[in-house]
């Protein structure tokens, strides 16, 4: 069991023991969830909804932040504009499963990169949406696969082309390139 927020950090918390405490809440959250992805008990059809990815946000942010769970209400400088949140994450979402379920042309590598680069692209947080992203698409990699090798995303990458290639799908929604980009890796490694 996790410690309370003030029990880890105080009455004032410091931006690293914030960091730490918002990290160990992520390490539980990740390895149940995943344990449920590879198990068969979370389909990819409940992974890749809005309701999912705001109750996943906060559940890694609600001891944290106010706003946890929320979509942003305030213009940024990406992402669509926060009017729009709601039903562009529902249409995205549901073309992609839409596509997954139709037609055979994307792997498990590819669909679960094409929700991370969707939740990016829309930007439906005021903070978190990468690592919120990046743990929904490992989750959708997870679900997807039918093989008895079980593979994560490896997210320790070059971030100015990951970057570079983030910006390429919001142009074409075409993830194969960003997918090969991005390595995968065994999870017993």
């Amino acid at each position: 069991m996790l410690p309370t927020l003030a029990e880890l950090l105080g009455t004032t918390p410091g931006k690293s023991a914030l960091y730490d405490f918002e990290q160990a809440i992520h390490v539980n959250v990740a390895q149940k969830l995943m344990d449920d992805a590879i198990n068969g008990r979370l389909a990819v059809d409940a992974i890749v909804t809005g309701r999912f990815i705001r109750e996943l946000h906060w559940e890694l942010y609600g001891e944290i932040w106010t706003w946890a769970g929320a979509f942003r209400r305030h213009e940024i400088n990406l992402g669509v504009a926060p009017e729009q949140i709601p039903a562009e994450t529902a249409s995205s979402l549901d073309t992609l499963i839409y596509r997954w379920r139709n037609t055979a042309d994307w792997s498990s590598r590819q669909i679960g990169i094409s929700v991370h680069a969707e939740i990016l692209r829309i930007h439906p947080f005021a903070d978190g949406n990468g690592r919120t992203s990046r743990l929904v698409a490992d989750l959708v990699f997870l679900s997807t696969q039918d093989n008895d090798s079980v593979y994560l995303y490896e997210w320790r990458i070059d971030k100015p082309r990951y970057i570079s290639l983030l910006r390429e799908y919001d142009q074409h929604r075409n993830p194969i390139f960003l997918a090969e980009f991005i390595p995968i890796r065994s999870l017993v490694d």
